[in-house]
Parts: structure tokens; C-alpha cells; sequence
């Protein structure tokens, strides 16, 4: 299916709030949409555990810190984002629909229901608040690595791309998607997103002298 098209997610909004469920979950999933909104450094304890309805003592009751679910909240949209690209994956018949599966889970993400709006890569923002090496900086490091190796992957598995061009090829994929989507998120949709993937496909299709326009 092209990147076009929207389509059923799994859940429509990122980590979406619970009405009821362990006072975990619901923490996780206020945190979630206290630090996409308003950023990590911006939201203090109160607020989260306001927004997921529990006393501050049960936040300390599973979570070491505001650090340890800062963590947490990064891991989680690491998952959320595999299942995005997994649910696009399930479809993909060749190998060039695979690598268009990665591009397809950006603009799924983008296309959530965001309370306040799409406001770019959830895990890059709060990378962005965070100092050199800090864990939570690791992560989101070690998910931009992963996506790039997905793409990798995908790439090698297309008939006409040489083996010494696959990595130089991924990297640039990578580089067109984290650059449309730190635009897409400036402008609030996904009207970047759906265009690197027209890029992003051209240059597939170059590499391996195929035309699927």
C-alpha cells in the first residue's frame, strides 16, 4: 500500500492514556503525552501524576526516578515505533516495499491522533533536553541505529544493489528521513514524510536500475 494512503494503526494515539489499568501503565502513558507535549524538562512530577490520576507516592513506587521513567517513556516509543513498522511489514511483498515499510512507519507516526498536534520524533525531542551521555540519549542513538540497520537489511536483500553500496545507501535514507522529519514535525503533518518517500524509493529504484514509476 503507498505511503499515501492512511491506514489503521495499531491505537490511535501514541501510548494512549488508559482510563483504567495498573498505575504504571497509566503513569507511562500521562508521561507520554506530558513530555510530547510539552518536552521532558517542562513537566514535573505533579503533573504527570495528575494527569494519570495517582498519588505522587506511586510514581516512586515504580519508578526509581523522574530519570528512570524518563527511560521508560523512551523505551516505549521505541516499541511503539518497531509495531508501526512491523504492522507496515506485514504487508510488504518484495524486498522494496520493506524498505518502504520503514518510510511507511514515519508517516504513520506522523499521522497519529496527537492531542496538541505532531510535533517530530518523540525520542529526538527529548534527546534534545538531555546532556552528552546520558542514557536516555544512548537510546534513542541505539533506535536511529536500528532503523538505519532495517534499512540495511532490506536493502541487501534487493537484486542489483551492490554489497559495498548497501550501507552508503542506508545511511542516506536515514539522513533524508531524520531531515524530513524534523521538518514535518516544524510544520505539524506529514506532508514531508510522504515526499521523502517518493526520494527515498528514486534512489532505490536507481541503484538498482529499476523503473517503478
Amino acid at each position: 500500500m503507498s505511503g499515501r494512503g492512511r491506514r489503521e494503526s495499531p491505537g490511535n494515539s501514541p501510548l494512549a492514556r488508559p482510563a483504567r489499568g495498573s498505575a504504571r501503565a497509566r503513569l507511562l502513558a500521562a508521561a507520554a503525552e506530558c513530555f510530547y507535549d510539552s518536552g521532558v524538562n517542562s513537566t514535573g512530577i505533579d503533573t504527570i501524576t495528575a494527569a494519570a490520576g495517582v498519588a505522587k507516592m506511586s510514581l516512586y513506587n515504580n519508578f526509581a526516578s523522574k530519570d528512570d521513567l524518563v527511560l521508560a517513556y523512551l523505551e516505549a516509543r521505541h516499541e511503539e515505533w518497531l509495531g508501526l513498522y512491523r504492522h507496515r511489514l506485514a504487508d510488504a511483498t518484495d524486498a522494496r516495499q520493506r524498505v518502504a515499510a520503514v518510510i511507511d512507519a514515519y508517516v504513520d507516526h506522523a499521522e497519529m491522533a496527537y492531542r496538541h498536534g505532531f510535533r517530530g520524533c518523540g525520542l529526538l525531542n527529548v534527546a534534545a533536553e538531555l546532556p552528552a551521555g546520558a542514557p536516555g540519549r544512548q537510546l534513542v542513538r541505539r533506535h536511529k541505529e536500528e532503523v538505519e540497520a532495517l534499512l540495511a537489511a532490506h536493502l541487501a536483500e534487493l537484486d542489483g544493489v551492490p554489497a559495498t553500496r548497501v550501507a552508503d545507501l542506508a545511511e542516506q535514507l536515514s539522513f533524508l528521513l531524520e531531515g524530513a522529519m524534523a521538518r514535518a514535525g516544524l510544520e505539524g503533518d506529514s506532508r514531508r514524510l510522504h515526499r521523502v518517500r517518493e526520494l527515498a524509493l528514486q534512489l532505490v529504484d536507481a541503484a538498482t536500475g529499476g523503473d517503478h514509476r
